[in-house]
């Protein structure tokens, strides 16, 4: 095996490559990443057309099991799975077994024996989509839609797609990420996908509270100053302040947060002319971005919600083509044993 080639053990991809889970981007190469887009911009005309479905999943079911409350990812996940031409069902975490004190365990096995083919999963805990993978419901294809502060593939992917139709390109780029990369799992996965498909340089621009430990080791560079930091840019990322995560004070004010770090029109002149603007959502105005460089001709926060249903279509079709590969696979093999 060379070291190209994936593990066998490799819990998100089959022997021979292909996606079976998606749970987050470590350990994926440049080439599965490009896969990955390269199937996402066959979908875009999709939603384009007067019937928005393709019959890759017809007869599959597609579990939403949001932990977490989310309106943009619940539904561009909805979107991709019915455009796809699943069942989906979407669990109501709070009026569920779970919540009657049912184990998760127990919720997810019911789920399986009800025929599931594919998880969509959304939790506040690091890790808790890969238990479920792991441990839990090896059979059903799981897809993380973002866990604690670990990671949130998608976004990240449905980013590097927004930046590749603008930009043709990720050699060479300047691309830099600012305000709460402490509490973003989206900042760890662009970060990762950003030096996997070979941006020239990553920057983070925050002030040092809302900067985990270590954060270089990620594979950036750190910016204090938003001045010096948005020289020579050709992608700025904003990224929303987690209000609801931050424990203690991490900033002394959203104004003073917004004077140093909030992108206006003057901080956005320092960048390159052709710098695009990009935000994960939901945009605080005013606070991480002011709104005429939200609205203006440099944004492409409204493309990155379009391609976030493309990009989940590629991975859930992706991911249940390999779950089926490996099934056939799984039963050549028994019949040979067999035989």
């Amino acid at each position: 095996m060379t070291a190209n080639q994936p593990s066998p053990n490799h819990l998100q991809l089959t022997r021979d490559g292909q996606l079976r889970h998606f749970l987050t981007l470590d350990g994926l190469g440049r080439e599965l990443l490009t896969d990955i887009l390269d199937t996402a911009d066959s979908f875009i005309e999709v939603g384009e057309r007067s019937i928005k479905k393709v019959p890759l999943l017809r007869g599959r079911t597609v579990v939403n099991l949001f932990f977490e409350s989310s309106t943009r990812t619940r539904s561009t996940f909805e979107l991709a799975a019915k455009r796809l031409s699943a069942d989906v069902l979407n669990l109501d975490i709070n009026t569920s077994a779970t919540s009657k004190g049912e184990s998760l365990s127990d919720t997810l096995l019911n789920l399986e024996a009800m025929a599931s083919d594919m998880f969509v999963v959304r939790h506040s805990q690091s890790g808790a989509p890969h238990f479920i993978a792991e441990s839990v419901t090896p059979g059903v294809a799981i897809i993380n839609a973002g866990d604690g502060r670990h990671a949130h593939p998608t976004q990240a992917m449905l980013d590097m797609l927004t930046i590749r139709q603008h930009k043709g390109r990720f050699e060479g780029l300047k691309v830099a990420i600012v305000g709460d990369v402490l509490h973003s799992r989206v900042a760890r996965s662009q970060i990762r996908a950003l030096n996997e498909l070979g941006a020239a340089e990553v920057r983070v621009i925050a002030p040092g509270t809302l900067l985990p430990r270590d954060v270089e080791d990620l594979g950036c560079i750190v910016e204090y100053d938003m001045s010096r930091g948005m020289k020579d840019l050709d992608v700025v990322i904003m990224l929303r302040l987690q209000k609801e995560r931050m424990e203690g004070a991490l900033l002394p004010s959203e104004r003073e947060f917004y004077r140093l770090y909030g992108l206006s029109q003057d901080k956005l002149a320092l960048a390159r002319p052709d710098c695009i603007v990009m935000h994960p959502g939901p945009i605080n105005r005013g606070v991480e971005i002011e709104s005429a460089v939200a609205d203006g001709p440099q944004s492409v926060i409204l493309n990155q919600v379009t391609n976030g249903i493309a990009i989940r279509m590629a991975v859930m079709s992706m991911a249940m083509g390999g779950q089926m590969a490996e099934r056939q696979q799984k039963q050549i093999d028994s019949e040979e044993t067999r035989g």
